[in-house]
């Protein structure tokens, strides 16, 4: 298993492989918004994490000792807090805002990943990309909608989520290519099971039958994403593939209308139009200077 850089001569394969994990993880999503209705959602998080785990042991386990060997504990650490704290966070918005709410305000993230390369990174940024930053900001702001009747602080927490992300993506950019994918995938899934084993046990409650199939499928369901996601990125380069991941607001918006009954307002596509805008013009012109 390489664990140097990844192979990107693949662009068609790696495209199909994006979209297919965007699918899984708005399908992951929609699961964990069934399952806080009646479960805690940290409950949700020890489902996620423990199928990956079981789904990660049946995968990789004759190279479990290799790939658990590291160069970079402490960035292994801080990725695992990170992402962590970003599916907490997302799944306790899921409990009580719409799905595709909650993915559009998520969108953010890939601007926030751009505020913190410039502070942790020393990235340069042009007022271009500071205006796009802007913008992606408003975006947030009319779904958020603060001081009006309508808001809740629920909708701060897509925002913590995203912010959690872009950490995990600086982490990752620190890391470079001088590891495997699959040592930084085993060490969050082992991390997300240990703490959310610990966690959950003040607030488990017994799930129905339905619900247990269901937190059983959604480690299944995330696990196979992330799969996808790393497929993706050894066929092809992440600068051709990031637009791609913007096709989870609209698998997002289906599944909220079809198991949900949710219909997006306008707030909502206004929001997401400036937060996608945005965040691919960031896209564009990382990509021209890169």
């Amino acid at each position: 298993m390489a664990t140097g850089t990844l192979a990107t001569d693949n662009p068609r394969r790696g495209i199909l492989m994006m979209l297919g994990a965007i699918a899984f993880f708005t399908v992951m999503d929609a699961l964990a918004k069934g399952l806080t209705a009646d479960n805690p959602p940290m409950q949700v998080v020890w489902a996620r994490y423990t199928g990956q785990v079981l789904w990660t042991v049946l995968l990789l386990a004759p190279r479990l000792p290799r790939l658990m060997r590291t160069r970079y504990p402490g960035l292994q650490l801080m990725r695992s807090i990170f992402v962590f704290g970003a599916t907490f966070s997302f799944y306790l918005a899921l409990s009580e805002l719409e799905l595709a709410e909650a993915t559009a305000i998520f969108e953010v993230a890939p601007l926030i990943t751009t505020l913190l390369a410039v502070i942790f990174l020393g990235e340069k940024v042009g007022i271009r990309r500071w205006l796009a930053l802007f913008c992606g900001l408003l975006g947030a702001l009319v779904i958020i909608r603060p001081g009006f009747d309508v808001f809740t602080p629920y909708a701060l927490l897509p925002v913590c989520a995203a912010s959690c992300y872009a950490a995990f993506s600086i982490a990752t950019r620190k890391l470079g290519a001088e590891e495997s994918p699959w040592t930084s995938f085993v060490y969050t899934a082992l991390f997300g099971a240990v703490v959310s084993s610990l966690l959950v046990i003040p607030v488990w409650q017994m799930p129905s039958t339905g619900d247990a199939v269901l937190m059983g499928l959604i480690g299944l369901v995330g696990g196979t994403g992330q799969f996808l996601l790393i497929l993706a990125f050894r066929s092809a380069p992440a600068s051709l593939l990031a637009p791609f991941g913007y096709s989870g607001l609209a698998l997002a918006a289906l599944w909220g209308v079809l198991f949900f009954g949710e219909w997006p307002d306008i707030w909502t596509w206004t929001g997401a139009a400036l937060i996608i805008g945005a965040g691919l013009f960031v896209w564009y012109r990382e990509n021209r200077a890169g």
